[in-house]
This record gives structure tokens, C-alpha cells and sequence, in this order.
């Protein structure tokens, strides 16, 4: 009878520790990529197959990251879940993907699952005041991205929203428009702040462009903020401040709105109404005109995030949360720049 190979066969063909060996099949970060294509081929080679009973006692994990969403129908959450589930695959990590719909109870069992159906979570928003979040610093990670102010004790990553207002306040000021519309409240908006108003960050910016900050509108969108709100909110934009140059939409959803009902009133874009939206969706580059917008960095933003998890389980991480901020970038097209692109 053949006798079974065994890690320290693979160890010894690839010119490797066993402890390296782990590594690699574990999807530890920081391995160097020769060491993981030495253990790869040599894996493929002894046709090895690692013993997930045996690895999952031995570390009392179960190698499965979760992600936990509201929905999976608005866009930017959807391009953000497949940015999480890329970088986990990148990593060889297998990823859970547990939409809540916004159930308190449903949000509470997804974290409760952490250490017996996933090892840690990704959760993308904001969580449910009071929920449990023990061992979230330690062997139970939770990792939050785009959650806003977040009182639970979680590691966070968000985009920096005042970044965003203020290359969104340049551009304008630059394109010389000065009397802007806020489709929603902006995205820079904190906890406390009314809805009604441009955030403190937004004021600020405007400011430092030029702009006067003394009567910035902000029409409230109804219900979720899609392209629906968003074309409400332009209708009431439009009939009730129609001396507006520029529609500041909350998302590229709302803006794609916007455009919609400007399209359908013959209104010229960016002629006489310019659109910028937040997201940069995929849509965004083919309407008419394509959509100058905020590119959050969904891809830098699901990278972060699988660190900490992956530092967090490694015990590598402060006793602290870690709030992690990342930049943001303007993308211009044609909505405020017009088709020569001057």
C-alpha cells in the first residue's frame, strides 16, 4: 500500500519549512509570492490534498470570511461585494456572502456566527446600535466599511468624505458655478448633522472655494436613494430653485436620475445645469453625457479590509480600533466639463 503524503513531503520538495507550508494553504498574508509558488507546485506535483477536519481543529477556524450586507440591488454595494470577494480570491480565501436587509435580528445573527460559520466579517455600512461585537478586537474580527460614526468598538474603513467635498467645491469653483443644489444630504455628513442643510465639511469647503455658503439648498430624497429619488429630487430642484447651475447629487444613482429628467425638459448639460454624482459606477461612463463623479476606491477599500481581518486573526493588531481613512479621486467627464473637455 502507498504510503499517504504528508505536509512535511511537500515542506521537503518545495525547500520549504512546514510552518511555510501552513502558511500558504491557510491564505496567511505576506507570504512572499515564490515562496507560495514553490509550495503551489510542489502541492500540485505530490497531488497533495490538505485536510480541512484536521486544520479546522488544529486552529479552531473555519477558513471563511463572511460579508455582511443590506441588499445586493443598489449598484455601489453590489460593486463593493465583488470588490471583497475579488481581493478575498486573490487571497485564497473563501468568502461568505450574507445579505440582511436591514433586519436588526438578522444583522445580530450574522455577527453571532463569527468563530462557529465564519472566522470574521466584513460588514459594509453601518451597524445596528447595541449590537454584539465581543472578540470583534481579537479572535472574532468585525471589520466596518463605509459605516459612518460607529460607537461599537470594530475596526472601520471608509473613504475620506471631506476629501470628497472639497474637490467637489473646487470643481465647481473652477467651472465657475455658484449656485449649487444638494440632490440628498452629502456624503460628508456626520452624526447629529441635519439632513436639511449641507454638512459642516461641505460648508467648509465651499467656503475655501469662494462659493457663498449662505444658501445652499438640499432637497431631501424620498425613500432609498435611487434613480426614482433622484429624478424627484431634480423636479423639485428645478421648480423651486431655477437659478441653479449645478445639481451636487449624493450618489451616482441619483444623478442618473437627474439626468433623466433634465434630458426629458431639454435642459443642456452641463450648458446650463452641470451633475456630479459620488460612486463612479460603471453606468456612469456611458450615459449622455457620461457623469463626472467621486470614485470612493472600492478596490483600495475591500483591500484595507481584508488586512485587518487578516491582522486581527493573526494577533498582529493594537488593542485599539483602527480607523482608516483613504483617499478619493474626481473623476471629470462630460456633466460638468462638456464634451470639449476644456
Amino acid at each position: 500500500m502507498p504510503v499517504a503524503t504528508t505536509v512535511r513531503d511537500v515542506a521537503a520538495l518545495a525547500g520549504v519549512s512546514v510552518k511555510t507550508v501552513s502558511r500558504v494553504v491557510n491564505g496567511e498574508p505576506h507570504t512572499r509570492p515564490e515562496m507560495v509558488q514553490r509550495v503551489m507546485a510542489a502541492i500540485a506535483e505530490l497531488d497533495w490534498t490538505p485536510n480541512p477536519s484536521a486544520r479546522s481543529l488544529r486552529s479552531r477556524r473555519t477558513g471563511l470570511i463572511g460579508v455582511g450586507v443590506a441588499e445586493l440591488r443598489r449598484p455601489y454595494l453590489a460593486t463593493l461585494v465583488q470588490a471583497l470577494v475579488t481581493e478575498a480570491d486573490r487571497r485564497g480565501l473563501p468568502v461568505a456572502v450574507e445579505p440582511h436587509h436591514g433586519d436588526p435580528d438578522r444583522m445580530r445573527s450574522l455577527l453571532d456566527a463569527r468563530g462557529r460559520l465564519f472566522d470574521g466579517l466584513v460588514h459594509i455600512g453601518p451597524l445596528e446600535p447595541g449590537v454584539a461585537t465581543d472578540g470583534a478586537l481579537t479572535d472574532r474580527p468585525v471589520v466596518v466599511v463605509q459605516g459612518g460614526d460607529v460607537s461599537a468598538e470594530v475596526d472601520q474603513v471608509r473613504e475620506d468624505a471631506d476629501e470628497a467635498v472639497a474637490l467637489i467645491a473646487r470643481h465647481l469653483a473652477v467651472m465657475g458655478r455658484r449656485r449649487p443644489v444638494l440632490l440628498g444630504a452629502d456624503r460628508a455628513r456626520t452624526v447629529g448633522e441635519g439632513a436639511d442643510v449641507p454638512s459642516a465639511s461641505m460648508r467648509a469647503a465651499l467656503a475655501r472655494a469662494g462659493l457663498d455658503v449662505g444658501d445652499v439648498p438640499v432637497v431631501r430624497l424620498d425613500g432609498v436613494a435611487d434613480r426614482r429619488a433622484g429624478a424627484d429630487a431634480a423636479v423639485r430642484a428645478l421648480d423651486d430653485h431655477p437659478g441653479t447651475d449645478v445639481l451636487v447629487c449624493a450618489s451616482d444613482e441619483v444623478a442618473l436620475g437627474a439626468l433623466a429628467v433634465l434630458s426629458a425638459r431639454g435642459v443642456d448639460v452641463p450648458g446650463r445645469v452641470a451633475v456630479i454624482g459620488y460612486d463612479n459606477l460603471d453606468d456612469g461612463q456611458f450615459t449622455t453625457p457620461t457623469l463626472t463623479t467621486i470614485d470612493p476606491g472600492a478596490g483600495r477599500l475591500a483591500r484595507v479590509a481584508l488586512e485587518l481581518v487578516a491582522d486581527r486573526l493573526a494577533g498582529r493588531a493594537g488593542a485599539r480600533p483602527a480607523v482608516v481613512t483613504l483617499p478619493v479621486d474626481l473623476v471629470r467627464r462630460d456633466s460638468t466639463l462638456g464634451q470639449d473637455r476644456t
